[in-house]
């Protein structure tokens, strides 16, 4: 087995992988005894078939291309690897050879990593972060935790209104048919959450509890399910119940109940310094995305089309990932969102050019300043990995070892790059507003 490798134009290689004859024989041969069981020949039962009358009878490359996958599968990524060079794309696989008694060739055009010329990262100005907490700020932080902390208590007596939680029964119906998906009982919905269709919570606003009523809605034009998409549609619903939102009164007995403090002054302060830390950790992201930009700006870089490509999907596996996480599936979100994934990407396509670059300047910040990681650096993420998902220590390390390990090595000596970005950076004032002409 051998690999060679020819630079082209623009980052791109074309890597030629040749695996031996006597290689190529046994993958044909894993393919026939995988589908053998699958091809009936007459006189013959199932299986039973000897694989030289089956390439005589549907063609002697019957089993080519699979076997032709297998290798490419089991032998690109470690000869890849072998090349010497830095990959950043899938590859544009192409057989050139392939057959009996015969080596098998094919070709994987691919991106490599893009030259970086580095423009100014000393000295770079960032804004100065004015850090302030209004008393506003904070009476906003508490009242929310004020609402985590309310109860919820029925009422008979009065119509719904607007931040009132009811139960609901309802059936929809388009052009007088019942519609999937459109009947639910005792349905929880807080009026004012947007929880359903515009216009739908509104109009429930006034019933009293067990009165029936209709609600006429639009679906949006956008709507996930084309069938309802943009119709006029009539809920036929009954209030089961209403409950009103009731609040803690805020006193020095609700910092002792609902806080770790005594008193509600001392409960102020806690809030007043935990916004003061969010704000500079904000501000210190600002000022990392300020500088950033400005090195981007001033460095010249050449992103291989193929790069961004397989940015742009790896994005959208990501968010795949999070849907999954919230029960949705992509596709799902594809109707939902009338979407797809080659819109999908196309829309992500400035923010996985902006990720590309931003990591291709730290990277070389990184190599011009010899910055790197520490195996200390390195177990100290690992901890924080275990503590975050409840693992065992060793346990996290040896699944983030190998070719893992590298690629965490990495991504510590690009924050560190980071860190030494604003630590050589200067802080100006922010640029004021002109005055308004008199």
């Amino acid at each position: 087995m051998s690999v060679s490798v020819e630079k082209l134009e623009n980052s791109m290689a074309v890597l030629t992988i040749e695996v031996g004859a006597k290689e190529f024989e046994e993958a044909v041969n894993k393919v026939y005894q995988k589908q053998k069981n699958r091809l009936s020949v007459p006189g013959f039962r199932k299986g039973k078939t000897p694989r030289k009358l089956i390439e005589k009878m549907y063609g002697e490359g019957i089993f080519w291309d699979d076997a032709a996958n297998d290798l490419i599968n089991q032998t690109y990524p470690a000869e890849a690897e072998a090349c010497g060079e830095e990959i950043v794309s899938q590859p544009e696989i192409d057989v050139k050879q392939i057959g009996s008694g015969q080596s098998f060739i094919y070709t994987a055009k691919v991106a490599l990593k893009p030259p970086v010329v580095l423009g100014q990262y000393k000295g770079i100005e960032v804004t100065k972060a004015a850090i302030e907490v209004s008393e506003e700020e904070i009476d906003a932080e508490i009242k929310k935790e004020q609402d985590k902390n309310a109860s919820y208590v029925e009422v008979a007596d009065r119509a719904v209104k607007d931040g009132d939680r009811i139960k609901l029964d309802f059936e929809g119906f388009v052009d007088g048919e019942a519609f999937d998906g459109g009947k639910g009982e005792n349905y929880d919905l807080t009026i004012g959450s947007g929880s359903f269709i515009p216009g739908f919570e509104e109009q429930l606003v006034g019933a009293m509890p067990g009165e029936e009523m209709e609600v006429n809605v639009t679906f949006p034009e956008n709507y996930g399910a084309e069938n309802l998409a943009g119709k006029a549609a009539v809920f036929k619903c009954t209030v089961k119940a209403i409950t009103e939102k009731q609040l803690p009164e805020l006193n020095d007995e609700y910092a002792d109940e609902y806080t770790e403090f005594d008193t509600m002054e001392e409960y102020r302060e806690d809030v007043k310094r935990n916004l003061i830390v969010k704000k500079e950790e904000r501000a210190k992201t600002e000022q990392e995305d300020e500088a950033v930009e400005k090195i981007i700006a001033s460095s010249q870089i050449e992103i291989p089309a193929p790069m961004l490509e397989t940015q742009e999907s790896n994005m959208v596996d990501e968010f795949a990932q999070q849907l999954q996480y919230q029960g949705m599936s992509l596709d799902q979100y594809y109707q939902y969102a009338g979407s797809s994934r080659e819109k999908m990407m196309e829309a992500l396509a400035p923010q996985a050019e902006k990720r590309i670059r931003t990591r291709l300047v730290l990277e070389e910040i990184a190599k011009e300043e010899n910055i790197t990681a520490t195996e200390e650096e390195y177990e100290a993420e690992l901890k924080k990995m275990a503590e975050a998902y409840g693992a065992d220590f060793d346990t996290v390390k040896n699944i983030f070892g190998g070719k893992q390990k590298d690629g965490m090595m990495k991504d510590i000596a690009v924050q560190k790059a980071i860190t030494f970005v604003l630590e050589n950076a200067v802080e100006v004032e922010a640029k004021k507003e002109a005055a308004e002409e008199e």
